[in-house]
């Protein structure tokens, strides 16, 4: 694809604007279903959002559709009115980058796109397709109580708990909803990173920059902290002594609770290729199959769809529970970590004790080729690794979907060894780089 990544378009916020990448979204969505009537649009708190927001109308509304314009609310609630209304939803946001990116995500059904309909997107923008002007403008539309309407997926949850919880916002679209549910479910919720003006998004804070909320947790001796990412579809925990909780773990324990309650439909859960040995290990040991998938929560959602399961996420946060909605929530999958935890009645830190991680480290090469990923003398070193491992650890090495970079990932019994794999590709990489290839 030309414009879009793994995870819509993202881009500088001033180039989607320059380039009216906004308008012809718009636009294009009359030729995807002819008979789009009405879009719902929402965006993060970017300073850059609400312009991109008003390109989007633009071309709706020159297609003659009309818009729902919920102003700042996470990406999964707009997939929920998405998937409710049974038409198209607008997500402008750049996810965990900062302020300056921006980016938009297109939702059919509260589904992504498929590849089919992004290639379509893509020609109406460089003009191989056009889209005529319709005969009668679409409008503005006012949609009412849509957070309240959006509540109706935490029946069952929301009971109140003697725990003492931190949240970070990540001064994103989490502000809209996160501490209105949390304070439901806690008299004690202490609060960081939720006064966004436009330019703090993810700025040290957030599911990426977790220095704060593990101050906090500590400081204020919370029973765990939760951190949300700019549109808040994914979450990162800390335990009360402010040890990371990623969500591959999150993965385990939901697993495991469902499987008790008989709820783990054919006893598998997809992770991506980036998820801990340990992990797989202990989910294993509960009878539990890890099928792994390429890194992204489309691939983690299609293998959850081909092998008729209901969970499956990513160690960045990313959790699709189809017991809970169809795509990841962050907010509500912390609300159903919860209700987990008053099932289990144990601490975070405890519970973590029952996975035995193998050391493991990621890496970013950035402002590199890309391709250099995939070059014969890299996959050389990463197959002459793998074979010493012998199935016991785990090397990746991967441009990235959304970000001028390369990921280099291992997992091995030992640090020496992942310090080893990871120098070795890192500096093969490197001399690449400077030789040209």
């Amino acid at each position: 694809m030309k414009y879009f990544g793994t995870d819509g378009i993202r881009d500088k916020a001033e180039s989607i604007i320059h380039h009216q990448y906004g308008y012809f979204i718009g636009k294009a969505l009359k030729g995807i279903k002819k008979d789009s009537k009405t879009v719902f649009i929402a965006r993060d708190t970017r300073e850059s959002g609400y312009r991109i927001v008003e390109d989007i109308k633009k071309g709706l509304f020159e297609s003659g559709i009309n818009a729902y314009d919920l102003g700042v609310f996470p990406t999964p609630v707009l997939a929920y009115f998405s998937l409710s209304n049974q038409t198209f939803g607008i997500m402008v946001t750049a996810s965990h980058n900062p302020y300056t990116d921006n980016g938009i995500k297109v939702f059919d059904k509260g589904n992504k796109l498929n590849s089919q309909d992004e290639a379509f997107i893509e020609s109406v923008i460089d003009g191989d397709i056009s889209i005529d002007k319709a005969k009668v403008s679409g409008q503005e539309k006012e949609f009412k109580n849509a957070f309240k309407k959006y509540l109706s997926l935490y029946n069952g949850m929301i009971e109140e708990v003697d725990l003492k919880i931190a949240l970070d916002l990540a001064n994103g679209a989490a502000t809209t909803t996160a501490e209105k549910i949390f304070s439901k479910l806690s008299k004690n919720i202490c609060v960081i990173a939720n006064e966004p003006d436009g330019y703090n998004i993810n700025k040290d804070c957030g599911s990426t920059h977790l220095g704060q909320l593990q101050d906090l947790v500590i400081k204020e001796e919370c029973d765990l902290g939760i951190a949300f990412d700019g549109d808040a579809d994914r979450l990162m925990v800390v335990d009360h002594q402010g040890q990371v909780c990623d969500g591959d773990f999150l993965i385990y324990l939901f697993a495991s609770y469902l499987k008790a309650h008989k709820q783990l439909k054919n006893k598998f859960v997809a992770l991506s290729k980036m998820c801990n040995i340990g992990i797989i290990k202990a989910l294993n040991e509960k009878d539990i199959e890890v099928i792994q998938t390429d890194v992204g929560d489309k691939y983690i959602t299609q293998a959850i769809e081909e092998h008729d399961g209901v969970l499956g996420g990513e160690n960045s946060g990313h959790i699709i529970n189809k017991l809970l909605f169809e795509t990841g929530d962050g907010v509500l999958n912390a609300a159903f970590l919860i209700k987990v935890l008053q099932y289990y009645k144990l601490p975070l830190a405890l519970l973590k004790e029952q996975v035995q991680y193998y050391p493991d480290k990621l890496i970013n090469l950035k402002n590199i080729d890309k391709t250099l990923a995939s070059h014969p003398q890299v996959v050389d070193i990463v197959n002459k690794h793998l074979c010493k491992l012998a199935g016991d650890g785990k090397i990746l090495v991967r441009p990235s979907g959304t970000e001028p970079l390369i990921r280099i990932s291992a997992s091995a019994p030992s640090e020496l060894q992942v310090d080893l794999i990871i120098e070795e590709i890192k500096n093969k990489i490197e001399d690449l780089a400077k030789e040209g290839n």
